[in-house]
């Protein structure tokens, strides 16, 4: 996830810095350090756990229990 993404998606949300960190379980630096891909002149790149994480807030996740997710894709796993 480029930095120009993840604040499209924060934005697209509808949240502000400290509520994407709390939501994330971030510091709200960390939020701002994604979002301009740098930290002292040193490149930052979004973990694929933030990612991932990023991801199942926008499908409506606020936690996960490690069960599967719906009937069908449990049956398609044992295909």
């Amino acid at each position: 996830m480029k930095p120009e993404a993840f604040r499209i998606w924060r934005k697209s949300l509808g949240l502000k810095q400290k509520d994407a960190a709390d939501r994330l379980g971030l510091k709200k630096r960390v939020i701002q350090y994604y979002e301009k891909g740098h930290r002292d002149g040193k490149a930052v790149e979004i973990p694929k756990t933030v990612e991932l994480a990023c991801l199942a807030l926008s499908l409506g996740y606020d936690s996960y229990d490690g069960h599967e997710i719906g009937q069908a894709r449990t049956k398609d796993a044992r295909s």
